[in-house]
């Protein structure tokens, strides 16, 4: 009876072992299924079945990634990308075999947040290949500053095509707000487009025969600081010449040059170009030869512009519904000469050096840096050589808003750009030599005058 009475102790104690263990891995699996926003942060809770994880894990070798507050993720995507060891581990994505999960995550809000949130992996991006190695003797990739070198990723991945886009990365990019991201984007919305972005042919720029391996590059803003510099021609000289936005040059080539390589926009500023500055000759952007086309994704738009561009057809929503995209490109689209910066690119901009102190503020959610700042990083990560013109100086208010301007007019600030704090980092990469930024003489600035036109 004593024996009966322990082997049924013994059994009765495997039983309860058996049922914890059980309690235990069914909250541990079914927590690993479904996912939920909590007081704006990312946890995972039991919504799912002990079979739907089955199916997950049974054709895999590891479990689908999952990024969460709490968990730093060691990779951006689940997509083949080339590990560089020189680039900091927790500032880069590394090569992964774990599968794509297959459903996009719940629909974060930017209004569940008083400030920019801050993800554990907020400073992980995706990274291409080495870019060529430079021969240039000058070129800026060779500074020794040491806070420009802490802060510079050469290797970070430039643009979005349809080839490294997939659900594991549309869930990482909707915990960021656009441009940086596609917090408050349906993935239904956006994702017609993405399919369509072709992945580049080349590389943006190459170095000019007899240049010595040298790409160098002029960035044309549109500061008054340009009205009546003579710097055309200068501005002309280089290899290649980035504008962007309402990039006006007939009657002003004597003083910003007529040579267009890189035009850089929104669907907003190439669309509203044309209405606002009209009045100044504005007819359509830069349309030279073989000219590159580069999109700044800045919002749901030009989602929409983006499909009915590579499309060929009409915007079908949107505020450019019925608009035709592929004329206001002055004839010059191509497809091949096509790019869209990817938001990993756009959200290191701001990382790592344009954090405006605006991000802590009820409106967090539009601060972003200029488009001519975005144009900048992009000059820096494609040339060795970099002049700035038309850009914000400390002088700036000796000079209208828009080298365009007829008579003396005030700079112009927007809420959702921080020009100061820009202003300052052209000055600070001027003194360390990364850049030249042109700058007026007190002489210039006294007898120069703004044109008449």
């Amino acid at each position: 009876m004593a024996l009966l009475t322990s082997r049924i102790t013994a059994w009765l104690f495997v039983i309860s072992v058996a049922v914890v263990l059980l309690i235990i891995s069914w909250g541990y699996l079914s927590e690993s299924i479904s996912r939920t926003a909590v007081s704006g942060k990312f946890r995972y809770r039991g919504e799912g079945s002990l079979f739907e994880y089955w199916n997950i894990i049974r054709n895999s070798t590891s479990p689908p990634p999952v990024f969460t507050t709490s968990h730093k993720p060691k990779n951006a995507d689940a997509t083949k990308t080339v590990s560089v060891t020189k680039l900091k581990p927790d500032r880069i994505a590394a090569t992964t075999s774990a599968p794509v999960v297959e459903t996009p995550m719940p629909i974060l809000s930017k209004n569940s947040f008083k400030g920019l949130p801050q993800w554990d992996f907020e400073e992980v991006y995706n990274q291409d290949a080495p870019p060529r190695q430079t021969t240039c003797a000058q070129s800026l990739r060779k500074s020794e500053d040491p806070s420009f070198k802490k802060a510079f990723l050469p290797n970070i991945r430039l643009y979005l095509h349809k080839d490294n886009f997939n659900m594991s990365e549309w869930n990482r990019l909707s915990h960021f707000n656009n441009p940086f991201g596609f917090m408050g984007f349906k993935y239904d919305e956006v994702i017609p487009a993405v399919k369509l972005i072709p992945k580049p042919k080349e590389p943006l720029l190459l170095p000019k025969p007899g240049s010595g391996g040298c790409v160098r590059c002029a960035v044309v803003g549109t500061g008054g600081i340009l009205n009546g510099s003579k710097k055309g021609k200068e501005i002309d000289s280089h290899d290649y010449v980035f504008r962007m936005n309402g990039a006006i040059i007939k009657g002003y080539e004597e003083d910003v040059g007529n040579k267009t390589s890189v035009y850089v926009h929104t669907a907003h500023s190439i669309t509203m170009s044309q209405y606002l500055l009209k009045k100044y000759g504005y007819t359509s952007i830069p349309n030279d030869e073989g000219i590159k086309h580069v999109l700044i994704p800045e919002g749901m738009r030009d989602f929409f512009w983006l499909e009915g561009l590579l499309k060929g057809e009409r915007v079908t929503a949107s505020p450019f519904h019925n608009k035709r995209p592929r004329t206001y490109y002055g004839g010059q689209y191509n497809e091949t000469r096509f790019y869209v910066l990817h938001q990993d690119f756009l959200r290191y901009v701001r990382n790592s050096f344009l954090k405006s102190r605006n991000l802590n503020a009820t409106f967090w959610a539009i601060v972003r840096p200029t488009n001519g700042a975005f144009t900048v990083f992009l000059a820096l990560h494609t040339c060795d050589v970099v002049d700035l013109y038309g850009f914000m100086t400390e002088d700036y208010n000796k000079y209208s808003n828009y080298y365009v301007e007829k008579t003396k007019t005030h700079v112009v600030f927007f809420a959702n750009h921080d020009y100061m704090l820009e202003k300052n980092l052209w000055s600070k990469l001027h003194k360390s030599k990364i850049v030249k930024l042109y700058q007026r003489t007190d002489a210039e600035a006294q007898t120069e005058k703004p044109k008449q036109h």
